[in-house]
């Protein structure tokens, strides 16, 4: 059975900092390209931040420079740090991956800035 489970949410000051961690299990966490999205309350889920199989990353233009995106195929965990946090961040962030035409998510965890 196919679960991932992200966690590290929670309220941030503005120009704060954030871990958030997604553990995969039941797949082959290694061979697949992985993705953190967000969705902000009365906007449409988005694409933050890629890593493929061979760790090359990508970025939302929003995030570049302040968010890292990383993998660790041993732990079979995703990573976002997110560094220089605003208020324009706060969402509920999903983890993501594609398998043919099928889409995967966790549950999401809920980034709150706010001072």
């Amino acid at each position: 059975q196919v679960q991932l489970v992200e966690s590290g949410g929670g309220l941030v000051q503005p120009g704060g900092s954030l871990r958030l961690s997604c553990a995969a299990s039941g797949i082959f966490f290694r061979i697949y390209a992985m993705a953190w999205y967000r969705q902000a309350p009365g906007k449409q889920r988005e694409l933050v931040a890629g890593v493929t199989f061979g760790d090359a990353t990508y970025y939302a233009d929003s995030v570049k420079g302040r968010f890292t995106i990383s993998r660790d195929n041993a732990k079979n965990t995703l990573y976002l740090q997110m560094n220089s946090l605003k208020p324009e961040d706060r969402a509920v962030y999903y983890c993501n991956f594609k398998h043919g035409s099928d889409d995967y998510w966790g549950q999401g965890t809920e980034v709150t800035v706010s001072s």
